[in-house]
């Protein structure tokens, strides 16, 4: 895949490359690098949750074959094994999240970034730099960081990182589901289908829904 126009790089300026993003001359070899990605941030249920992964260069070529790209991108059944590959071959992943309550006291945007660097500060060991998904940094992080635009389309990292945090939110919505029957969870995923919608209307918000998002807002008659 061609490399993109470089992007703003906090600390060093670009020179090497990973396996399909220019990255910064940190002074020394090799270095880890961290992809780090959100999903769910359009939910209108549940947290916003965050993966960052550290793959060993060994792997990337492997993953590459394997065919992981950006998890919407792929069918549930291919997302699932590539996650236990990408796991597997990792040294290191790490999942964070922030909550429907927090989402709604600082907003989605502050909330994804928040769980961005909650994951990335589990990582054991710390990477050398986090390739970040999306033009903004995260906010008070000491670690290097690189945002990159539609960086799960330019960073094999990254792309690996949106599949491990699909498939861990997705399980999650699925095993809320039972505690939240009515509102076609397991179809959707907490996003706003129509039929979602509907039981909004109806049932009104249970407590994990996101009460800041409009949509969520019609079924402010009741909570449980």
């Amino acid at each position: 895949m061609p490399i993109e126009q470089k992007h703003d790089v906090h600390r060093p300026q670009p020179q090497s490359s990973s396996h399909f993003c220019e990255l910064p001359d940190l002074g020394g070899s090799p270095r880890l690098v961290a992809g780090v990605d959100e999903v769910g941030r359009g939910a209108l249920f549940g947290p916003v949750v965050a993966a960052a992964v550290i793959l060993p260069t060994s792997a990337l070529p492997l993953l590459a074959i394997a065919g992981v790209k950006d998890s919407k991108q792929l069918s549930h059944l291919k997302r699932l094994k590539l996650a236990q590959q990408i796991q597997r071959l990792a040294l290191d992943w790490r999942i964070g999240y922030a909550t429907s309550a927090e989402i709604d006291r600082i907003n989605i945007l502050k909330a994804s970034l928040l769980a961005m660097k909650r994951a990335i500060t589990k990582l054991k060991p710390q990477p050398d730099i986090c390739l970040i998904d999306g033009k903004q940094p995260v906010p008070d992080l000491s670690i290097p960081q690189q945002p990159l635009v539609k960086g799960d389309e330019r960073s094999l990292e990254i792309a690996a990182a949106s599949v491990v945090a699909k498939v861990w939110r997705d399980d999650l919505v699925v095993r809320l589901a039972s505690r939240y029957p009515d509102y076609d969870l397991i179809a959707n995923k907490g996003y706003g289908t129509e039929r979602h919608r509907l039981s909004l209307q109806q049932y009104g918000l249970s407590r994990l829904h996101r009460m800041s998002f409009s949509p969520c807002r019609i079924g402010l008659k009741g909570e449980g």
